[in-house]
């Protein structure tokens, strides 16, 4: 007690840091990016976030102090739809474009942080106060293979923050792993490499998700693989922060610093806020429709459905999985986003009205945390994004229907799966197609009997593992202790 006391005394009395954070374009990172910078700033920390104009108009008001918004016109390439400056604004077959783009901002974040480092307050006002100040960080993600050297020539040091698990990066694994260890073929990408050691043989990609990760480390219209920004960004940072704790994921933490040879620090998982502070400018959250339909169904009876703003959804899908959820008989609010670039998403004719009374679809922007929070809801079929499945599973305990997608997904699933704390939709191993029977089997497994009485206390347990019961202030204390390795490892 008296060593926590002197620590918060010498973390008071250390100046506060300016901290550069700088996500790549999808509202999946950032977000999390987003959230990070407010809970550094409400610590007295001073932040500049960068991003793009429409971005930037487009994210939750920030009601803390100390958060500076910087926002860079997206460069133009032949191709990108104009006003496309995130991965939401397009179908999967574009973002590499998003990608060239995006690469263009190297010249005007050049001159961007020349001048933060300069001390020109040509920025006005703004650039007055904390923001004068030098900055003594950047946080960056994976796309930005760029930056380091532009940041080496102003002495400024670079963290790179990842979005995903931490069993994601022991996957990704390091150059000098990739170069002893090739992983060439498809089937070489499914298990868990060889340089993760005890793996349970559950822990593996689908064939189909496995393709994805193949063609994620081909070149693409930018010249460069996401395999390949993501490994020459890593290996000029100091420093690898995840959004995760060794509670979630105890092995693979201590795996991660010999892989990588440098610190990996876990920032916690930045749960959820209250739900008092999930609202926007134009829609009182609270009076939300969504909301009002909860209200009038039984507790823990609905299964709320929403796949993120970005999962490759096909129309076949939405079809399949609407008459999955028409079939299963469970009552259901689906949050239901048109893929990048489209207008809307057609659901099957009638549909609405044979589902009327027990299932609601909601096209429109739905306050996420606070329908997780309502006590109407028993379960959440998510495509297991890791920021979803925070939310969800660890926010608020609930058990997860499992319908995941690309990326590291698949490896959440079948991590939840094997704490029976979620079921995942059955799918065809090649290809990856779902059938509406499959979506129905996985929802009534979760919803109904004993085995998804089971399934939600399995939920509960694993939340409480993890959040434990002190309102999440262990997850808070990881925080604390990052920006205590960010002051020690700054020179």
């Amino acid at each position: 007690m008296a060593g926590d006391k002197l620590q918060q005394a010498q973390q008071e009395d250390a100046p506060a840091l300016h901290l550069v954070v700088f996500p790549w374009l999808a509202f999946g990172h950032l977000i999390p990016f987003l959230e990070l910078s407010k809970r550094l700033a409400a610590r007295g920390h001073s932040v500049t976030f960068v991003s793009t104009p429409r971005n930037i108009a487009r994210l939750p008001p920030v009601k803390v102090d100390h958060v500076r918004m910087v926002a860079l016109p997206l460069p133009a390439v032949d191709g990108l739809p104009e006003g496309a400056e995130s991965t939401a604004d397009l179908p999967p077959e574009k973002v590499e474009l998003l990608k060239a783009a995006f690469d263009g901002f190297a010249a005007p974040f050049e001159e961007f942080l020349a001048a933060a480092c300069s001390g020109d307050r040509s920025g006005g006002e703004e650039q007055s106060g904390p923001f004068a100040r030098r900055p003594d960080w950047i946080l960056l993600d994976f796309a930005h293979y760029w930056l380091c050297p532009i940041a080496d020539q102003q002495q400024v040091p670079c963290a790179m923050f990842v979005i995903y698990t931490a069993t994601w990066i022991a996957y990704c694994g390091s150059r000098q792993e990739n170069t002893n260890h090739p992983r060439v073929t498809v089937e070489d990408l499914m298990p868990m490499p060889t340089w993760f050691p005890a793996a349970p043989p559950s822990l593996a990609f689908r064939r189909h998700e496995a393709a994805w990760l193949a063609a994620a480390g081909e070149l693409n219209v930018s010249g460069v693989s996401d395999f390949e920004r993501y490994m020459r960004a890593e290996e000029r940072c100091r420093l690898l922060v995840v959004r995760s704790c060794p509670e979630v994921e105890p092995r693979v933490f201590p795996l991660l610093a010999d892989l990588y040879r440098k610190p990996v620090l876990p920032a916690g998982l930045l749960l959820p806020p209250a739900p008092d502070s999930d609202r926007r400018d134009d829609v009182s959250s609270a009076d939300h429709g969504a909301l009002r339909w909860l209200d009038a169904q039984p507790p823990r009876s609905v299964v709320y459905v929403a796949l993120g703003s970005e999962a490759p959804v096909t129309a076949e899908g939405v079809t399949e999985l609407a008459a999955g959820l028409e079939l299963s008989g469970a009552r259901f609010l689906w949050a239901l986003r048109a893929p990048g670039g489209a207008a809307a998403v057609r659901l099957p004719e009638g549909f609405e009205q044979r589902v009327a009374g027990r299932g609601v679809v909601w096209t429109g922007w739905v306050p996420q945390v606070r329908v997780l929070a309502h006590g109407a809801v028993g379960a959440f079929l998510t495509h297991c994004g890791w920021g979803s499945t925070v939310e969800g599973l660890f926010g608020f305990g609930h058990p997860l229907v499992m319908l995941p997608f690309i990326t590291d997904q698949g490896l959440i699933a079948r991590i939840v799966a094997e704490r029976g704390a979620g079921v995942e939709v059955a799918r065809r191993e090649e290809d990856g197609w779902f059938g509406r029977e499959d979506v129905a089997a996985a929802v009534r497994r979760v919803m109904v009997g004993e085995e998804g009485k089971v399934i939600a206390l399995n939920a509960r347990r694993m939340r409480e593992e993890v959040v434990g019961d002190d309102g999440g202030c262990r997850q808070e204390r990881y925080l604390d202790e990052l920006v205590e390795c960010l002051r020690r490892y700054s020179s």
